[in-house]
């Protein structure tokens, strides 16, 4: 039997004809979906809003690989498959690898550049190439789903990218992370990689359990404005195999320090003394209606800068994720205090283009970059090291644009001489009589009132 005098009661779900009551208060200070299961029997040891519609984001790739998964058994192709880079695969945003159209990569190196990287145009590249075009793809994935009976999913694209057909829920992604555990085994070691290594560039995932929680062994993280950061995530201790989904916090080190804490709980309680909230993931029922939108709280105007998918170590500190009253964890336990440095399971995993290693075909992968633009030419006047702003007078946000400078006077022929202080004018000098032209009169320093001054300059001509 569960023990309810730890938990506070949060809502009741009729699940198989029981009645359960979920879960722990101090998870958070709002509620976001939250889910923890054993992989081998799939009960239930943690439910928090679990069959509520929400937007998984680059959790999708999950379904990706399970889809590519089953191409590969049913031998369509095989890791070694050469797939190409479309035109379509390269205007996905980032996170990407960010290779020219036309560029190869074998589904075995795609498949590591998608789970750790993320790679929205990989995802694409990937779909393509195990199903011929995009559609067919997406096909598969909303059969492959109606088949693990995750009746709140459908997909729209294999990567995540915002699209508001594109909905599932925590207990829905539960059942698709833990039938790729019991259907391929021998691929759960790409779920696990802590980096890759393309040329001499590392990439790390953005799992942070990984070689910071002990017994981390995947999954795979997610992250849209609308969805807020999400993680599913599993880890072995002895015997005992645990699945956790965590959906919506408004950071990347909030999502990372809540699924610590609730691994750890399920670690610490044994299913003999606390027993489940529900005999399998399957049992329970998701709910209908729209996903909630996470925009405002997670990429709002009180966010200094966008979120990102590898957030990891910014937006609010996640004081609300501590274990009290969390089973055997004390108050004194949080997050943060679960993470440590661990040593590296595995180095960096080498990935490469093309059917082998290569640098010359890596160097080729990439589009050449942009040349450099000219430096705008000086106007007379400029200062030496400023440039000059060009404003289009059609933006109306643009600064408005500065007057254009009073030309200074040009020096005039002195007439008459200054006299000394106090004295009076001098008396001009009588013409002769030339016999000749006279010559020019020289232009003299003037010190009295109107005259130019004497270190006047006059700009240079144009270039």
């Amino acid at each position: 039997m569960l023990n309810l005098s730890l938990f506070r009661p949060r809502r009741a779900w009729l699940v198989a004809g029981l009645v359960s009551a979920a879960l722990v208060a101090p998870l958070a200070a709002r509620a976001t979906p939250a889910l923890v299961i054993e992989v081998d029997s799939g009960k239930v040891l943690l439910a928090e809003d679990a069959t509520k519609p929400w937007y998984p984001a680059s959790v999708t790739k999950l379904m990706t690989a399970y889809v590519t998964f089953k191409a590969i058994r049913a031998g369509r192709l095989t890791p070694e498959t050469l797939i190409t880079v479309s035109d379509f695969a390269t205007t996905q945003k980032p996170s990407k690898m960010g290779f020219k159209a036309g560029t190869q990569v074998t589904v075995d190196n795609a498949l590591k550049m998608m789970l750790v990287k993320s790679a929205n145009d990989i995802a694409v590249v990937l779909a393509e190439g195990v199903s011929g075009n995009l559609p067919a793809f997406i096909d598969e994935m909303n059969a492959t789903a109606a088949e693990l009976g995750m009746t709140g999913t459908h997909y729209a694209n294999p990567n995540g990218l915002p699209d508001p057909a594109q909905v599932s829920t925590a207990r829905d992604l539960a059942i698709l992370s833990r039938a790729i555990f019991l259907n391929f085994p021998e691929q759960a070691d790409l779920f696990r990689i802590p980096a890759i290594k393309i040329g001499p560039a590392v990439i790390r995932s953005y799992n942070k359990l990984i070689d910071r929680y002990p017994g981390a062994d995947g999954m795979k993280t997610g992250f849209i404005c609308a969805s807020g950061f999400n993680l599913v995530a599993s880890a072995t201790r002895g015997n005992r195999h645990l699945l956790v989904v965590v959906l919506g916090t408004e950071s990347g080190k909030a999502r990372t320090e809540q699924a610590a804490l609730l691994l750890e709980r399920g670690f610490q309680q044994s299913g003999n003394v606390f027993g489940s909230l529900a005999p399998s993931v399957e049992s329970l029922r998701n709910e209908s209606g729209p996903p909630t939108d996470m925009r405002e709280q997670v990429c709002g105007g009180k966010r200094k800068n966008t979120a990102s998918e590898a957030d990891d170590d910014s937006g609010p500190a996640p004081t609300g994720y501590v274990a009290a009253g969390m089973a055997r964890l004390d108050g004194t336990v949080t997050g943060a205090s679960l993470l440590q440095k661990l040593p590296p399971s595995m180095p960096p995993v080498e990935v490469f283009v093309g059917p082998f290693p290569s640098a010359e075909a890596l160097a080729a992968a990439y589009p050449a970059p942009p040349a450099p633009k000219k430096p705008a030419a000086k106007k007379p006047g400029d200062k030496k090291g400023q440039t000059t702003a060009i404003i289009d007078p059609a933006d109306p946000s643009a600064p408005a644009a500065a007057p254009a400078p009073k030309p200074k006077p040009k020096p005039k022929p002195a007439t008459a001489q200054a006299s000394p202080a106090g004295g009076a004018p001098a008396k001009p000098a009588a013409a002769k009589p030339a016999s000749k032209p006279a010559a020019k009169p020289a232009v003299k320093p003037a010190s009295g009132p109107g005259a130019a001054p004497a270190n006047l300059v006059v700009p240079p001509p144009p270039q």
